[in-house]
């Protein structure tokens, strides 16, 4: 209900506008981006091999025929309920069982970091977790990822979303705030998308996306599509600018005719 604002928003809803937040493209570029084995862009997506192999290297994951052949899905994020955490302990025993390898980083509650690390430990093979903060680490999972994983219970932009897609790491996000204004949900008829979204905040919303995505993964030419249309959006702090600038010019605009 707005935090108690709810009333007051929707009595100026006309005078309010949501501008997403920009990404730095000189710092988050895979064409030259010093934390991967190999630079790679839209038009050529070699380099992304690299990053993945050198994603399963840093978390002594197996880099076998058929470890290459599953997606790679990452996770960067607090550990904590906001960012959906609750909802991927409730489907924990299912994780290894859907055909990926998962590759997790970050920090938050006890009981998270605990539960992340024990499946680590079971499932050495399809599941690697570090307990930390690693900006250079961060960048090779974005670069090396197949799947980015963001199902956050709210998200008022998120950034994250935004690497993935400048980096042809495909998002699965739930469809909420910024994660629904910046992730188009795959489209199957049409073959247009730039990710996988679910609307429930269930586990089982996010356990049918998650092994949708991995399906669609198995088909090359409409992956590369989906990492193709991704990587064509603009989420730089230009465009962000000028939506600002949108924004200033109508209030000026408003102020003289008043």
């Amino acid at each position: 209900m707005g935090f108690g604002f709810d009333g007051i928003l929707r009595e100026r809803a006309d005078d309010l506008v949501g501008i997403l937040n920009g990404i730095d493209y000189d710092q988050w570029d895979p064409a030259r981006d010093p934390a991967l084995p190999a630079p790679f862009t839209a038009s050529r997506l070699d380099g992304k091999a690299a990053a993945k192999r050198a994603v399963l290297t840093a978390f002594h994951l197996p880099i076998t025929d058929d470890a290459l052949a599953r997606p790679l899905i990452g996770l960067i994020a607090r550990l904590v309920d906001q960012k959906g955490f609750d909802l991927l302990a409730a489907i924990a025993d299912e994780l290894p069982r859907i055909g990926a390898t998962f590759v997790l980083l970050g920090t938050g509650e006890r009981r998270y970091e605990d539960l992340w690390l024990a499946l680590a430990a079971r499932y050495p093979d399809r599941i690697g977790a570090r307990i930390a903060f690693d900006e250079q680490l961060a960048h090779l999972i974005e670069g090396g990822a197949d799947v980015f994983l963001m199902p956050s219970r709210f998200e008022p932009c998120g950034l994250n979303q935004m690497y993935s897609l400048r980096y042809g790491t495909v998002p699965v996000v739930r469809a909420t705030g910024g994660l629904a204004d910046t992730v188009q949900n795959f489209d199957p008829r049409t073959g247009e998308g730039t990710g996988f979204t679910f609307e429930e905040y269930t586990p089982q919303a996010l356990l049918g996306t998650l092994r949708w995505a991995n399906g669609v993964f198995q088909d090359r030419k409409t992956w590369q599509r989906i990492q193709a249309a991704g990587m064509q959006q603009d989420h730089s702090w230009d465009a962000s600018a000028r939506r600002y600038v949108e924004v200033y010019e109508r209030a000026a605009a408003a102020r003289v005719w008043a």
